[in-house]
């Protein structure tokens, strides 16, 4: 199973009981997540607590949490633009909207003293704040179907999107990255870490299915082979941002001797 985020504790015990005990986690390299607009429109420059207190359905005012009641991206910071927060993004089933609220909501959330001082107290709490997308239209779930969400971009150059970097670099021609925290969404600024919103994408493997399953084994090999994941690997053409070249080696070897998953 491809994933791009990682197994959360919750689906481990979910495997468990039902007889999965053994999981090989693969990791294969690191993928970021785009706030993009069409090329009509300026470049936006966004830190990540103006995408929190732009996306999330509770924001601090006044040391209370209210339902949002940013309507203008100025409203937020006079320095931005006067106009319509309008987001379109993925559902809550799609994996690039998990990896987006753990990475750009919660670290915009943690920004804020008040939202931070929950955190250390309650970290359940805190998500709930922290993962919550606003529901009023300022969010707009555009399904999982990126093409769709470029066609919208185009037709109001206002608008901002959400997804990976690798749908970024296909369309280069009509849309471009926001800059985060001032730094772009560039291959070198992902492989680094530089860029805010970065991931690392995985598969996993039923350990007990090697063997059994044809060609399963095979399929573990090649997808951890320099030719797919390696600097010039085809994989690369896909968008994807390969591991340093000793952390490869260390997943495919991982990944032969089919190590378990310990988180």
């Amino acid at each position: 199973m491809n994933s791009s985020r990682r197994i959360k504790p919750t689906e481990v015990e979910l495997c468990a009981a039902n007889g999965v005990k053994q999981i090989v986690e693969v990791k294969i390299g690191f993928d970021g997540i785009v706030l993009a607009s069409s090329k009509q429109a300026a470049q936006s420059k966004l830190t990540l607590q103006q995408v929190f207190f732009a996306l999330a359905k509770q924001v601090p005012v006044d040391g209370k949490l209210v339902a949002n009641p940013y309507k203008l991206w100025s409203d937020i910071d006079k320095a931005l633009p006067s106009s319509k927060i309008e987001v379109l993004g993925p559902p809550p089933t799609s994996g690039t909207r998990d990896a987006f609220v753990e990475i750009a909501m919660e670290g915009g959330a943690r920004t804020i003293p008040m939202l931070e001082a929950l955190h250390a107290k309650d970290e359940k709490a805190f998500q709930a704040v922290a993962h919550a997308i606003r529901e009023d239209g300022a969010y707009v779930e555009a399904g999982e179907n990126d093409n769709l969400i470029v066609q919208k971009l185009e037709a109001n150059p206002k608008a901002l999107g959400i997804f990976g970097y690798s749908f970024l670099e296909q369309n280069a021609d009509k849309i471009q990255g926001s800059l985060v925290n001032g730094v772009g969404p560039t291959f070198e600024a992902i492989a680094d870490g530089k860029y805010a919103i970065s991931r690392s994408l995985y598969f996993y493997v039923k350990a007990a299915h090697v063997g059994k399953i044809p060609g399963l084994r095979e399929y573990i090999r090649e997808f951890t082979s320099e030719a797919a994941t390696g600097d010039d690997g085809y994989l690369s053409d896909r968008g994807l941002i390969p591991l340093p070249a000793a952390d490869r080696k260390a997943e495919r070897e991982s990944s032969v001797k089919l190590t378990p998953l310990a988180l």
